[in-house]
């Protein structure tokens, strides 16, 4: 059987310029790519903005004890506070930092291990936020308002020192602050560490998915900490204690929904690659003879 061939004139002119299309496809990559990445990382602070409100709702709505209830203007008025945007920002910021490191395997570019400290530091942060956040709930459950006093370092250490049984530390509410970050960063500490000794035999694609993964079931760990406890405290006369139970459960919602980031990143990559025709060079070379 004799073989079909194009004339060499037009086989040429077809090979260049899907060719030269190719070559085109894949200077857009990095392009492409990190359009998705803000994407992603806009869908991820509408999903937070959209979740506010009915989270706040359900949380202080009217089925505790306490009478002091929250209704649709105070949740109006907490989408103006300024905490809750820097909240919003910290989250914000982390996804695109833990985005990092996709983006540099998409665009398959990464030199040796120094790109692998962003997503250590950042998912040992967030891991310690979860840690904190589900300690502290259980405390509030256990010990109900009194759980801020017991967290302050300020309050331990002078008490006892007032003649009638009070304690002389400060009661603005520093002691208390700085007990909970000094706690916080212990914890940063410590799951940095943990992570790091991952980033030294992992090679980043299995890096990732392993943080991601902690962080995930970190996550559900923590909710089923919080929620419970929130319920709890609830059920009772408690004033501050719903705050900080609170607190667990938003902890536990954001870092959940900053898990599928990466993951909702890889799939847009994957689907613009699956879009684009391959290159003639990546074909395989044709057999001549029979």
């Amino acid at each position: 059987m004799g073989e079909w061939h194009l004339p060499l004139p037009r086989a040429g002119r077809i090979v260049h310029r899907f060719g030269w299309r190719a070559v085109q496809l894949f200077d857009s990559i990095p392009t492409i790519v990190k359009r998705w990445a803000v994407l992603t990382i806009l869908l991820y602070a509408l999903a937070l903005l959209l979740l506010t409100g009915p989270v706040v709702l359900i949380a202080f709505g009217n089925w505790g004890i306490n009478e002091s209830h929250i209704g649709l203007h105070d949740v109006l008025q907490f989408y103006l506070n300024w905490g809750y945007w820097l909240w919003l920002a910290i989250m914000v910021a982390g996804q695109a930092l833990l985005l990092l490191l996709p983006i540099n395997i998409a665009e398959r570019r990464l030199p040796a291990r120094r790109p692998l400290k962003t997503p250590v530091i950042v998912s040992a942060f967030f891991l310690a936020n979860l840690c904190f956040a589900g300690i502290f709930s259980i405390l509030c459950a256990i010990f109900t308002d009194k759980a801020f006093g017991y967290f302050d370092l300020f309050a331990i250490f002078n008490a006892g020192t007032n003649q009638n049984g009070q304690s002389n530390g400060d009661n603005s509410g520093w002691g208390t602050l700085f007990t909970m970050i000094l706690t916080l960063l212990i914890f940063w500490l410590i799951w940095t560490v943990v992570f790091w000794r991952f980033a030294k035999s992992d090679d980043p694609g299995a890096l990732l998915k392993r943080l991601t993964r902690w962080l995930l079931r970190g996550s559900i760990l923590e909710l089923l900490v919080a929620v419970p406890s929130h319920v709890i405290v609830r059920r009772r006369d408690d004033c501050c204690a719903p705050t900080g139970t609170f607190w667990g459960i938003a902890t536990g919602i954001s870092v959940m929904l900053l898990c599928f980031g990466p993951g909702v990143f890889f799939l847009f990559v994957e689907r613009c690659k699956r879009l684009q025709p391959k290159s003639p060079d990546s074909q395989p070379a044709q057999k001549s003879g029979s």
